[in-house]
């Protein structure tokens, strides 16, 4: 099994590491945290190309302005990732066939962010908080070097605690590779939505095989394959470095299909629409009463990216079905509702035309689920939106001067 080569390294990291609290409440019209939990928002810096993200603290997205000019913490390299777990920001870089790194923050007592540890990790293509880890997965692009690698964080002492191997090609079954789009915790499982790609040609992620949606079901936190979950309604689930599923309160998940299956050249050849399918709860087949068309719904956009809110309710992405591509984000923005399939255009919002960038990664949602606090960038600057989404209306708040918001998250300090 190969190494990961940096055990030695993370645990003299650790010894940095403090205890966490819990995390404290909001106030019921979720304007503010209590005085001392704080916001963090990521932002790259809009006057200079590939430069690194700056970490912005603030205690309301509703109001206010914070800059990338004379504030923040600065990251080390362009394209990072953020996830929050056991009240500790993780920086992830991602090293675009370098080696990546981990670099691990807390709020300290002060209401600052504080580094805890910044080690060389791999370069990872899919991650995601599983009961008190962070799981990675390197995967490949090529079928001629099939094995994906998976690693374990323990959040609580920053240490990689496991690592294990993933033949893609066996577990795509069909000749090419698996490619996982994203990982989502499911009860005690980890389920991972997969395309399968050639891994060649002038287009490494074009298939043959187009309209399959495909999940590996494995067990945590051995990662023991259980299962693939089968359904050829839609194409494959989530798009890559995006979720395509959510659980919902019930425990029934829902699969997002963006429908952007691609040949040698790039054009888009999945024969079926953009929608949403579902498991129910305790199952590990799709509900084949369930399918909410999208395409239909929207008349004529398709989904890109998906936000949970709460009893059936999603924030949504959608972009032109004339413009339909593999990697570009949408910026026309709706509410689902899945138990109902209603859909609601979100009023109040900048033009989609002029509309640079919407916060793809990480959005706040409020802990009632009835307002989800989204970044929008446009040529005359960047701010924190908030959506109700009973009255899919949005509300400008939170200046950011100087950034393209990437991520909003949310921690609290330490004791």
């Amino acid at each position: 099994m190969k190494t990961f080569n940096i055990y030695l390294s993370v645990i003299l990291a650790s010894i940095l590491f403090f205890s966490c609290s819990d995390s404290s409440p909001v106030d019921s019209n979720n304007n503010k945290p209590d005085a001392s939990s704080k916001y963090v928002i990521a932002a790259s810096p809009t006057a200079l190309e590939d430069v690194a993200d700056y970490l912005l603290t603030t205690e309301s997205l509703t109001e206010g302005t914070v800059s990338t000019l004379d504030s923040g913490v600065e990251q080390d390299g362009t394209y990072r990732y953020y996830v929050t777990n056991n009240n500790k920001y993780f920086s992830l870089l991602y090293g675009q066939g370098n080696p990546g790194a981990v670099t691990t923050y807390q709020l300290n007592n002060s209401g600052e962010l504080e580094e805890l540890s910044d080690f060389q990790s791999e370069t990872v293509q899919a991650f995601t908080s599983v009961e008190d880890d962070v799981l990675m997965m390197k995967i490949p692009r090529s079928t001629n070097d099939p094995t994906a690698y998976w690693y374990r964080l323990d959040t609580k002492n920053s240490q990689f605690v496991d690592e294990g191997q993933i033949d893609v090609v066996k577990l795509a079954n069909n000749g090419e590779g698996a490619y996982f789009s994203w990982m989502t915790q499911v009860g005690d499982q980890v389920w991972a939505p997969f395309s399968t790609i050639t891994g060649s040609g002038n287009n490494r992620f074009s298939t043959k095989y187009p309209d399959q949606a495909r999940i590996a079901v494995y067990s945590y936190p051995e990662m023991k394959l259980q299962k693939v979950i089968k359904d050829d309604r839609t194409s494959f689930i989530g798009r890559y470095f995006t979720k395509g599923l959510s659980v919902d309160e019930k425990g029934d998940v829902y699969a997002f299909s963006s429908a952007v299956a691609m040949d040698d050249d790039q054009k888009m050849i999945s024969s079926k629409p953009s929608a949403v399918t579902r498991i129910r709860e305790g199952t590990t087949e799709f509900d084949q009463g369930y399918f909410f068309d999208l395409e239909e719904a929207s008349e004529g956009y398709y989904v890109t990216n998906h936000f949970y809110t709460s009893n059936g309710n999603f924030l949504v992405m959608m972009r032109d079905l004339n413009k339909k591509a593999p990697w570009t984000a949408g910026h026309h923005l709706a509410i689902i509702n899945v138990y109902d399939k209603s859909f609601t255009w979100v009023k109040d919002l900048p033009d989609a035309k002029d509309i640079i960038r919407v916060t793809k990664m990480n959005s706040y949602i409020s802990e009632d689920g009835q307002t989800i606090h989204t970044g929008i960038t446009t040529k005359d600057g960047s701010h924190v939106y908030a959506i109700d989404v009973n009255s899919a209306t949005a509300t400008k708040g939170l200046e950011v001067k100087g950034g393209i918001i990437t991520s909003i998250n949310k921690i609290d300090p330490v004791e």
